[in-house]
């Protein structure tokens, strides 16, 4: 079943986006994640192995965030990238699977010789 958020809040003080779901999950989602695991062909490639890493992202502000439809939001950032949709599906594996993809974007970071 499709999530769908209850509420979603631009917290630009703290840097996080913070959403709600009707199933009663909150996800505090920082800038800097959702940018470096941006939806968009730019970041993640047409396939498996395409994406390009993301690097330098740490100070990286969200200027807006777009409604697209009854199933999506546009993030635009204030590096230029409003690339990619951040469907609530999306956005809510980001969330439960927000303590993996950190660790394994900071392992990337390492193996590729950026430090963050």
């Amino acid at each position: 079943m499709d999530k769908v958020p209850l509420e979603i809040r631009l917290r630009k003080k703290s840097r996080l986006l913070t959403i709600s779901f009707e199933n009663g999950r909150n996800f505090d989602l920082p800038f800097e994640y959702l940018r470096v695991n941006s939806p968009s062909a730019e970041v993640r490639g047409h396939g498996p192995g395409e994406g390009t890493l993301q690097v330098n992202k740490q100070n990286v502000e969200i200027d807006e965030i777009e409604p697209v439809g009854h199933y999506a939001i546009k993030i635009i950032f204030n590096d230029g990238h409003d690339t990619g949709l951040y469907t609530w599906n999306y956005l809510y594996e980001l969330g439960t699977e927000q303590p993996i993809r950190w660790q394994e974007y900071l392992d990337r970071l390492a193996t590729e010789g950026y430090a963050r």
